[in-house]
């Protein structure tokens, strides 16, 4: 059985968007800690990490919908004129494997150059070993570190090709 992907720009605070972000944060923060998170230790992590950076004119954010079913997102955080930032990139354990998490990136990725954005850059953290092979094959390159987030301990930079 073919599978189609379908990426759209959408509001963050959308049901979609919400939801999506709720999974991305209860996975990203369960590998972290080892262990289940609870309902309201989401929660929790969800209030520490507000999306208004990925809001317009912020930014922006993207949901990948796999045979018309939300299962993946994306943002993208403005940092000035020529820089922007890949962040919270994500597709659902059910949907992995079936080219859902490039699309997502190509699709910030054009966003970006289409704003005139000349490097994309991004962190991740050591245990998220698929990410950084992903964002390897996607062209990222490891970078000196660009911020002091507490989570960060890989940095990437693209530099985008236009034209």
């Amino acid at each position: 059985m073919r599978t189609a992907w379908g990426i759209v720009r959408q509001p963050v605070g959308s049901a979609e968007s919400v939801a999506l972000l709720r999974r991305y944060y209860d996975e990203v923060a369960s590998r972290y800690w080892n262990r289940v998170l609870s309902e309201e230790e989401v929660d929790e992590v969800v209030a520490e990490f507000p999306d208004d950076d990925i809001t317009e004119p912020a930014g922006l954010f993207f949901v990948g919908r796999l045979d018309g079913r939300p299962a993946g997102c994306a943002g993208l955080r403005f940092v000035d004129g020529e820089t922007a930032e890949l962040t919270r990139v994500y597709v659902d354990p059910s949907a992995r494997g079936t080219g859902g998490a490039p699309l997502l990136v190509a699709a910030v990725e054009e966003a970006a150059r289409l704003r005139g954005i000349k490097v994309v850059r991004l962190d991740t953290r050591d245990d998220l070993v698929e990410a950084r092979a992903l964002y390897a094959k996607l062209g990222y390159a490891e970078v000196e570190a660009f911020n002091s987030e507490p989570y960060a301990e890989h940095w990437f930079a693209k530099e985008l090709v236009t034209g």
